[in-house]
C-alpha cells in the first residue's frame, strides 16, 4: 500500500521542503527524493535509520550523501498523510532547536488549516 506524502504549504503557496530540495546539488536531491519515496512505500513501518522520532508527532527522515546528512522533518496528519515540514543539511550531532521549532510551528499551522476545512 502506498502512503500519501505532501509538502507543507505556507499561506502564500510556498513549500519550504520543496524549496529546500530545489536548492540541493543533484546527488543530494536524488538521495532525498529516494528517502521520500521509501516513506511513501513503507509508511509508518519505515525503520531506523531511515526514520526516527524527534519530539511529539515530529519524525525525521534521514539520509546521507558523502559527509552531508540530509534531514527532513515530517508528521502524519489526521487524513493519514505524511506532511514534509522542514529540511536541511545537518552538520552537527544534535538537531538544532530552531529546526524542531520551525517544524512544530508548521505542523500547528497545518493542523489549524485542516480544522477550518
Amino acid at each position: 500500500m502506498s502512503w500519501q506524502v505532501d509538502f507543507y504549504e505556507e499561506e502564500d503557496g510556498s513549500a519550504p521542503v520543496e524549496d529546500f530540495l530545489s536548492r540541493l546539488p543533484v546527488h543530494h536531491k536524488v538521495k532525498a527524493l529516494a528517502i521520500i519515496q521509501l516513506l511513501a512505500e513503507m509508511g509508518p513501518a519505515l525503520p531506523y535509520p531511515y526514520s526516527s522520532q524527534v519530539r511529539g508527532k515530529i519524525r525525521e527522515l534521514r539520509t546521507q550523501y558523502a559527509k552531508d546528512k540530509i534531514r527532513i522533518l515530517y508528521f502524519g496528519d489526521a487524513r493519514r498523510r505524511f506532511i514534509l515540514l522542514h529540511g536541511w543539511v545537518k552538520r552537527t550531532e544534535a538537531i538544532r532547536e530552531g529546526d524542531i521549532e520551525a517544524a512544530e510551528d508548521r505542523m500547528q499551522k497545518h493542523i489549524k488549516k485542516l480544522e477550518r476545512s
